[in-house]
């Protein structure tokens, strides 16, 4: 998903809330609603990333206690052309990771315990080339003046009736109270499906450029279908009380992610990205053969060389 599409799904979640804002409470609930999304969104911009990582009780790590995680940080950075992020770790079984930060001079990546403990050192460095790939884009700001938006059209519908909307100079209601109950019912949803839309496409576009910054996309592959049976398995205890973070993680942390649950999911089928990333590994290795010269014959070939296995083979 492109910036132009992202801005202006952005643009319509704004709406929304205003509008919504209006429906329920007419002049005073969109005046209510423009405060309420300003005021929520320059507290998101300073303070989202320490809020996220204090709900996850994620505790900051470098060399001395995290060695290869930090390591494998710094070298994907280098790579990627982007400042050294704070790396944190949370005391977790389930393997997930997630970004955060409004942009790449104050970000932020974490990752679970489990994560370290299931996945190769490989793998690791797939899923945390894919959290760089969030921050590079800052789409950490952008999800999180998503899920902002979104929780505060939310908290409108849930105090939408005591708004009241108001009454004219006659008595008679500023607005009509079946569309404000259809506002309070509608706008959520609406909400919702916007945010889905955000979340699905930047996690499409951080699986290709996490891709490339490792320069293996078969890594992060292997790593997002190890990540799907762990979250299957295994409940994230801290995602589970703060689920408003969902969207922030690689793979849905959250129990019961399947089935019906899966058509309101903010992440994409996990069975395609990994397809998308399987096919995109075999474009490489297809175009990797087409550009190699023609190997020698005869007594004086030289042997050939051992296969590059990436940054840390």
């Amino acid at each position: 998903m492109n910036y132009f599409k992202t801005a202006l799904l952005l643009a319509a979640l704004t709406g929304f809330f205003l509008v919504a804002g209006y429906l329920m409470g007419g002049q005073t609930g969109l005046v209510i609603a423009f405060v309420v999304a300003l005021g929520m969104n320059i507290f998101a911009y300073w303070n989202s990333d320490q809020m996220v990582l204090r709900m996850a009780n994620a505790q900051e790590v470098g060399p001395e206690n995290a060695p290869e995680l930090f390591n494998i940080v710094h070298e994907l950075t280098q790579r990627a052309g982007l400042p050294m992020p704070r790396v944190y770790l949370i005391a977790e079984d389930q393997p997930n990771a997630f970004a955060t930060g409004r942009d790449p001079e104050h970000a932020a990546v974490a990752a679970t315990t489990g994560l370290l403990r299931n996945l190769s050192r490989e793998e690791v460095a797939g899923v945390m080339a894919h959290e760089l790939a969030h921050v590079r884009h800052r789409d950490t700001l952008i999800m999180t003046v998503a899920a902002t938006l979104s929780g505060a059209i939310g908290m409108l519908a849930s105090f939408g009736g005591l708004m009241g909307g108001g009454r004219d100079s006659e008595g008679r209601p500023l607005v009509n109270p079946i569309v404000a109950i259809a506002a309070m019912i509608l706008a959520p949803m609406a909400a919702m499906l916007v945010q889905m839309a955000i979340s699905r496409g930047r996690e499409y576009e951080a699986d290709r450029m996490g891709a490339e910054i490792c320069g293996e996309p078969h890594w992060l592959a292997s790593a997002l279908a190890k990540l799907h049976a762990g979250t299957q398995q295994i409940h994230n205890e801290a995602a589970e009380r703060n689920p408003a973070t969902a969207h922030m993680y690689i793979a849905n942390p959250l129990a019961a992610a399947g089935g019906m649950s899966s058509l309101f999911s903010t992440h994409p089928p996990m069975e395609e990205r990994i397809a998308r990333l399987q096919a995109m590994a075999s474009q490489s290795r297809a175009q990797s053969r087409s550009a190699a010269p023609p190997r020698a014959s005869g007594p004086w070939a030289t042997a050939p060389q051992a296969p590059r296995r990436g940054p840390w083979g």
